[in-house]
């Protein structure tokens, strides 16, 4: 599964190879990855950062990276001394003047390499952005909401996982934005994961989890999980979910049939929505280390261009995975783009 997974995307992405942004250029991880990126021809990197010290270190993680950064095959752009800083911040001041950002903010913030990276997103000198090997989640996302903004067709911003396992294919949510999703939250999380699990040719099967199953346990917690439930079924009949329901119920045919007869998504569920983030945090991590599942994400679903993070204990590997998704995400868009010179191939 994993590895007919990993090539499914892969040859996706190489079919139209995208401009990706990487704000962390000075990152070894961020390097490796970016060298195999080029070379499987998964995206167009463009790396942030002082070429010198980006130079030094691509050295130290593989020679013929730097025979690609010395040939600019792979553009690296210093946010400290680009020309286009001015005209960053003051798009910037723009945007964000009716939340009372000042001019002086805005040209202080254009200088960190979140806010200069997001802006090229933003300004479609770019495709997309991979960030977070060095900082929070937060750092990643907030520019991106204050930038790029929602798309319309989706309700709020929120994050996923693939979870590769040997045999099976999971999408764990909300695991990056929404701390305590009320009910009208995670219904709007579990349509959009559905909507993002069609993007990528998966037939969505959702469960809806609480520490209880159909009413075992009466607790507001368990209740919200079961109101939301009954929205998405209510403005969404099409689609297989159930819940509120435990993960053994959600996964396993024999304990879905003792627990939830009933069940749309007999013990076959593919989507995974948790009741609030720190369930879902906690639960794809432990999926990862000891189940040894390939996590691919946070993936950031909403937003009008690709923007996504990476958690801080990521392999290099995940970076190449999610620069696999960010590009398929970008091929779906439909916007002119108006690449800077030293970004041409």
């Amino acid at each position: 599964m994993l590895q007919k997974f990993l090539q499914k995307i892969r040859q996706q992405a190489r079919e139209n190879p995208q401009k990706i942004v990487f704000p962390e250029g000075c990152e070894e991880r961020v390097l490796k990855a970016v060298h195999q990126i080029y070379q499987e021809e998964i995206a167009w990197p463009v790396l942030l950062g002082n070429p010198d010290v980006i130079k030094i270190k691509a050295d130290a993680v593989t020679p013929g990276l730097t025979t690609l950064l010395n040939a600019e095959k792979i553009p690296i752009i210093n946010p400290e001394k680009d020309t286009r800083v001015k005209t960053y911040a003051q798009e910037l001041y723009r945007l964000r003047k009716h939340k009372d950002i000042t001019e002086k903010t805005a040209a202080e913030l254009i200088h960190k390499v979140n806010y200069f990276g997001t802006m090229m997103v933003y300004m479609d000198e770019v495709d997309g952005m991979i960030s977070g090997t060095t900082w929070p989640t937060a750092d990643t996302i907030l520019p991106a909401l204050q930038i790029i903004k929602t798309k319309e067709l989706f309700h709020k911003v929120s994050g996923f996982f693939f979870m590769v396992l040997e045999e099976r294919l999971l999408l764990f949510a909300d695991c990056a934005v929404t701390i305590d999703p009320n009910s009208h939250d995670l219904a709007d999380i579990a349509i959009d994961t559905a909507e993002t699990a069609k993007r990528f040719g998966i037939e969505p099967r959702i469960a809806m989890l609480s520490f209880s199953t159909n009413g075992s346990a009466k607790h507001p917690s368990a209740d919200k999980v079961k109101e939301a439930t009954a929205m998405v079924k209510f403005h969404h009949p099409e689609l297989k979910i159930d819940g509120e329901m435990q993960v053994d119920a959600a996964l396993v045919p024999e304990v879905a049939s003792r627990k939830y007869p009933a069940s749309s998504v007999p013990g076959n569920a593919n989507i995974l929505i948790f009741p609030d983030l720190e369930a879902a945090n906690i639960s794809y991590k432990l999926v990862e280390r000891l189940a040894g599942a390939q996590a691919i994400g946070p993936i950031l679903q909403g937003l009008k261009k690709p923007v996504n993070d990476l958690s801080r204990g990521c392999k290099y590997e995940d970076i190449v995975n999610l620069a696999a998704i960010t590009t398929i995400e970008a091929q779906e868009l439909d916007y002119p783009k108006q690449y800077v010179p030293s970004c041409s191939q």
